[in-house]
């Protein structure tokens, strides 16, 4: 018997890929969206084939509009297994507002809000027996900072979409998010200020993967949660 399907957007490498994984083990077969990652893509998708399910890694552009319907027809008539979605795939750039170019805006805004938007509509579709979706946030949703105003926007926009999507898509589909603080530096960010940012949180530590991986495994396992942004920062939103 065909496995159910899970879509995992970012799904190449990082988080992502420990979401993809997460779900192979879990007895999903998944389908990664990557952009640029494509040897990421190819090794992540034989680490779940490895796992015993089926993979399939999909090539777009999420800042594009019309690649999501793209990413659907490549699934095929896999997509009528379509179980979970993840919304992981983001865009992070540092500039501040007043030196922020229109295309800019729209690059991150497309990236980590529209394109969340267009994948769950369209997964929907494919959901008429019921299903999960699960948008990836960062506790910057709720702080001001202005080193990051798109991805902040981008982030509370679209905790307001989860609980908006939830609303509109019950009983059949639920609709979450994951709010995430500290846990895998960027190469943008210098050890050292890492490690500062490191030290202000209540827990003193950044986040194991396997801590992440388990609130999607708590979204998963308990049908009764729609709506709703887990928190998953080690006190970071407290300070």
């Amino acid at each position: 018997m065909p496995k159910p399907l899970a879509l995992v957007t970012g799904g190449a490498h990082r988080l992502g890929k420990s979401f993809a994984l997460t779900l192979a083990r879990r007895g999903y077969s998944v389908a990664i969206v990557y952009h640029t990652s494509g040897p990421a893509a190819d090794e992540t998708s034989r680490e779940i084939r490895d796992l015993g399910v089926t993979a399939k890694a999909i090539r777009a552009d999420l800042r594009d509009a019309g690649s999501v319907p793209d990413i659907f027809l490549q699934l095929g008539s896999d997509a009528d297994r379509l179980a979970v979605v993840v919304n992981c795939a983001a865009e992070w750039r540092m500039e501040r507002l007043q030196d922020l170019s229109v295309e800019a805006w729209d690059s991150t805004l497309n990236a980590n809000l529209r394109a969340p938007f267009l994948v769950s509509q369209r997964a929907a579709q494919y959901m008429p027996n019921g299903g999960l979706i699960v948008n990836i946030s960062d506790i910057g949703a709720s702080k001001t900072w202005t080193r990051f105003p798109t991805y902040s926007i981008s982030k509370a926009g679209l905790e307001a979409l989860t609980r908006l999507l939830a609303r509109e898509v019950a009983p059949s589909i639920r609709v979450n998010a994951i709010a995430l603080g500290l846990v895998l530096r960027s190469d943008k960010t210098p050890q050292a200020e890492w490690e500062r940012l490191v030290g202000r949180i209540p827990m003193k530590r950044a986040a194991t993967l396997e801590e992440v991986c388990l609130a999607l495994e708590f979204l998963i396992d308990n049908g009764y949660v729609t709506g709703q942004t887990i928190v998953v920062d080690g006190g970071y939103s407290l300070i």
